[in-house]
């Protein structure tokens, strides 16, 4: 199953994370954190959290936010737990994306970056984000684009060589998949990070 040699690499992982991926990090979970517009009144649920980074980043403007965090990296979620030690607000589990251990209606915003090519049941993982979103809450998930060469190039090389990555999508693809969801696309846009990384984000509501 994809998600045990998920959690096993990010297991292994988790140590050095941080500072390997320092500047990807940063631009773009600080471009999700403008682009997502929370309001300080939300109950926030972070779906692939990792080491709390995007918490982190939340807390700095509004400490009294309301955020849950899940991952499948225990080691990950350690280190995230450190990070917002402080908040009482804020809380991690141990969960995957398609099994969301919630009740339905339960957040005003749910947020997903830079994990979706991960997950094995991307159509479930959006059903279950679906369930537990409130019905005038939305969703936003920034992840890889493979309408860029090479993100498409790097979709092809990670199917050989890293048997935790399942599959990037174009934004096309992406937005079919929040429709079969029955989410409605309210905005969403492609943007590149450098010379390597191209990625896209939405914004999704329940469709009414």
């Amino acid at each position: 199953m994809n998600e045990t040699t998920v959690r096993k690499q990010y297991n292994q992982l988790a140590a050095i994370y941080d500072l390997r991926w320092k500047d990807y990090i940063a631009n773009t979970l600080s471009f999700l954190k403008t682009w997502v517009e929370i309001s300080p009144t939300d109950t926030v649920l972070d779906i692939a959290c990792g080491t709390g980074e995007f918490e982190r980043l939340l807390l700095t403007e509004y400490s009294g936010q309301q955020i849950v965090g899940i991952d499948i990296s225990e080691n990950m979620l350690a280190i995230a737990k450190l990070k917002c030690s402080a908040y009482p607000q804020v809380s991690f589990q141990t969960a995957s994306a398609s099994t969301l251990p919630f009740d339905s209606n339960s957040f005003d915003v749910i947020v997903s970056a830079n994990s979706f090519h991960y997950f094995d049941q991307p159509l479930a993982a959006l059903k279950e984000m679906r369930r537990v979103l409130k019905p005038d809450g939305k969703v936003i998930i920034l992840d890889w684009c493979r309408d860029y060469l090479l993100c498409k190039i790097f979709d092809l090389a990670l199917k050989v060589f890293d048997p935790a990555h399942k599959q990037c999508y174009t934004q096309n693809e992406f937005h079919s998949l929040l429709k079969d969801a029955n989410f409605a696309v309210c905005s969403a846009t492609k943007i590149r990070f450098g010379v390597v990384w191209g990625l896209m984000v939405a914004t999704a509501k329940l469709k009414t």
